[in-house]
């Protein structure tokens, strides 16, 4: 059984300076880099959005295919990751997920790696690390949320707090990155 690493989209638009900006962005990263070392697979999510998409309706424009906005964080070691999954890939595909992949069968791919544990880490809390840590407890998967390695977007303060709670809640475990 593996650990895997499921780092969702810590990319450049996500991150400070970037069009959907989250400000604790670039601090995870060091956190990240480190926890790789530590995992037998190292899966990442990238938002991928065409650049027309109803998702831009609720969100500014981010992440659009083959843009610098969508390119993983500079600081991110992405030699060390394995597989590269996209997300949200379609007209009206918001992606929130990583179960939501368009280029891969998480899930699938998942099981053939021979999860034991998937430790989910990235941003945002209150977004996509939130439904990609609900789906795979949904689906049976023993999930660890690495609560150092996170940052919450917060449009209304204690929104990270509740998508943790609600995470905890499903199943999902809280850790902190030094206990892995």
């Amino acid at each position: 059984m593996k650990k895997i690493l499921l780092i969702v989209d810590l990319q450049n638009d996500f991150s400070p300076g970037g069009s959907l900006a989250i400000d604790e962005g670039n601090k995870i990263v060091p956190v990240i880099n480190d926890l790789m070392d530590k995992m037998d697979l190292v899966i990442a999510t990238q938002d991928w959005h065409p650049e027309e998409s109803t998702h831009f309706e609720d969100w500014p424009v981010h992440c659009v295919a083959n843009t610098i906005g969508a390119e993983f964080n500079p600081k991110l070691d992405e030699e060390k990751i394995d597989q590269i999954v996209l997300k949200g890939t379609g007209h009206d595909d918001p992606g929130y997920s990583a179960f939501d992949a368009t280029n891969i069968l998480l899930e699938e791919y998942l099981k053939e790696q021979n999860v034991g544990s998937l430790y989910v880490v990235g941003l945002a809390t209150d977004y996509c690390v939130r439904a990609s840590a609900l789906d795979a407890c949904k689906l049976g998967i023993h999930t660890y949320v690495v609560t150092d390695a996170i940052a919450a977007v917060d449009l209304e303060k204690g929104d990270g707090k509740k998508a943790l709670d609600e995470m905890y809640k499903a199943g999902s475990m809280l850790v902190e990155s030094k206990d892995i």
